[in-house]
């Protein structure tokens, strides 16, 4: 990978680092309402449960956004962590911060799917 794709790379990183940051400083979606009537409370327990979700999903994406970052300062980026091939530039277009190619993204999937967290991917996601 060329100094100029890791620099374009860097800076979409740090443009989503900085977006997310943004997201995740707004909480006030998951604060406590009360209310008088029964099914208002049940409809912002389910609000609230679904505002707990994406802030768990978007603090996740986080998390490998600045991975990826690393992985750049480390010179390690675009280097699938599992099998250590270069990741397809087209993949990292789409998700910059794919710490995996497309074939081990797809095994850790099937994986996770399964329920199965053996070795494989330990060292990998105990980074994360």
């Amino acid at each position: 990978m060329t100094k100029a794709e890791l620099n374009k790379y860097k800076q979409i990183l740090e443009a989503k680092k900085a977006e997310l940051a943004h997201v995740l400083r707004n909480r006030e979606a998951i604060a406590i309402e009360k209310s008088p009537d029964a099914l208002d409370e049940v409809q912002h327990a389910a609000e609230r449960e679904l505002a707990i979700r994406n802030l768990d999903r978007e603090s996740g994406l986080l998390r490998q956004v600045k991975l990826a970052l690393t992985r750049v300062d480390d010179g390690s980026y675009g280097t699938c962590l599992h099998c250590d091939e270069e990741i397809n530039p087209k993949r990292l277009a789409a998700v910059p911060w794919a710490p995996y190619c497309i074939s081990c993204q797809e095994m850790a999937d099937r994986r996770q799917e399964e329920g199965d967290n053996s070795e494989i991917f330990d060292d990998a996601l105990a980074a994360a």
